[in-house]
């Protein structure tokens, strides 16, 4: 797992930026990846007009279709300009989203472990 990997995205129903860390990881198969291409999946798909939830989608999607690993979890916390600058003015915000696949998202065990992980001495 590959925790606080920050990251930057134009929203794109307000084409304001939100931008936060994403903690992504995966329980291999076969192949492996560097730790570095974790934060590069993440930053190739924030550089897009975005949502945060199908950001969260696309990195998980990819790294199971690439990896075929075991299991994937990706959850990505942030603030979002809209929330912060207009409307409700309410700084300091942060949206959630997860997106978990295979034995992340269906043994509870390995669930409990991987958010443990993500949500758990942030820094």
């Amino acid at each position: 797992m590959a925790r606080s990997i920050p990251f930057a995205s134009l929203c794109q129903h307000h084409l304001l930026p939100f931008c936060g860390l994403a903690h992504v990881g995966y329980l291999p198969g076969d192949r492996i990846l560097g730790l570095s291409k974790l934060a590069r999946v993440v930053e190739l798909f924030a550089r897009d007009l975005q949502t945060q939830e199908r950001l969260t989608g696309q990195v998980a999607g990819w790294l199971q279709e690439r990896l075929d690993p075991r299991g994937v979890g990706v959850v990505l916390e942030a603030e979002h300009s809209c929330m912060t600058a207009r409307g409700v003015q309410a700084p300091g915000v942060r949206t959630v989203t997860s997106a978990l696949r295979g034995r992340v998202r269906d043994d509870p065990r390995t669930r409990a472990e991987f958010l443990a992980l993500a949500t758990t001495m942030r820094g």
